[in-house]
């Protein structure tokens, strides 16, 4: 029976292997190379990119808006490319990206401890459970008169508002996360040992890392979106930045520099939302939700 299955190398027999052990082979099956990967994880975002920008060519040729109002990509790429370029261009980088940083920075700190002190409180959560989704709604927009009124127009105005716009978000993905987690592990934390910290680090933290991890990607957009609102309001003569750069080309209506700096915002947006993805992608690579060539 045994060299019905074996062949005569001793190997196992593929057409006599079923059940886990060919499941098990085929997961170590060679699968697609990483530059086949990468292009089908490319082609749809080139494609898209291809088609709204045939979509604006097409609305300047309809001549819904004269040419200096809404000039075309045969106009806004060259200034693109002679921005970016430009020293103001990477000076306003990097006060834009020092802000962001600093400022998300500080609302993962405000949102992860408030998220896990709300999450293991029931009188925090009934306390302010829901105020936390009221300040989540709000507009970030709308914290700048309060912020101004504070710290007048200076950086603390603006990361006021970054953390305050942010820190919600990544406070619920916390709650969330912690919400989801199935008792049966806490009840095998509790089996083993885990008690308090140890718990929420080895049991809790883990089972929750992806709503966590939502939570972070929400809180940057907020971020990012209050951060751009406060460089439009809190223009500082003394630094220049992205935000800044926007309102500036806007009262000398340089439609496109405009645009210009419109298509970086969206660079730098498009990024974020990829590093986002990868660390999304590795914890489910991890948890088994996707193959290795993934």
């Amino acid at each position: 029976m045994a060299s019905d299955t074996l062949s005569s190398t001793g190997a196992p027999k593929t057409d006599a292997i079923s059940g886990l052990d060919a499941l098990e082979i085929a997961s170590r099956e060679k699968g697609p190379s990483r530059a086949s990967r990468i292009w089908f994880q490319t082609w749809p975002k080139l494609t898209a990119i291809a088609l709204a920008v045939l979509i604006w060519q097409i609305v300047v040729w309809s001549g819904w808006k004269p040419v200096w109002t809404l000039p075309g990509p045969d106009r806004v790429f060259p200034d693109l490319w002679n921005y970016v370029r430009s020293e103001a261009f990477w000076s306003g980088v990097g006060t834009t990206a020092r802000r962001a940083g600093v400022g998300f920075a500080a609302a993962v700190v405000v949102g992860l401890v408030l998220g896990l002190a709300v999450s293991s409180s029931r009188i925090l959560r009934a306390a302010i459970g829901s105020m936390i989704t009221a300040l989540q709604t709000m507009p970030s927009i709308a914290w700048f008169p309060l912020a101004i009124m504070l710290y007048q127009l200076s950086e603390q105005a603006i990361f006021f508002v970054v953390v305050l716009g942010a820190a919600p978000s990544i406070a619920n993905g916390v709650i969330h996360g912690v919400d989801y987690v199935p008792p049966l592990l806490r009840r095998a934390g509790h089996n083993i040992g885990a008690r308090g910290i140890n718990l929420y680090r080895y049991v809790i933290a883990p089972a929750a890392l992806p709503a966590i991890v939502a939570g972070l990607k929400q809180g940057w957009a907020f971020a990012w979106r209050s951060l751009m609102a406060g460089e439009l309001l809190v223009v500082i003569a003394t630094k220049t930045s992205i935000g800044a750069q926007l309102q500036y080309a806007r009262e000398l209506s340089d439609t496109e520099r405009l645009i210009s700096i419109m298509i970086a915002i969206l660079v730098f947006g498009l990024l974020a939302d990829a590093a986002f993805g990868a660390a999304d992608r590795a914890i489910r690579r991890r948890w088994g939700l996707l193959d290795r060539n993934s």
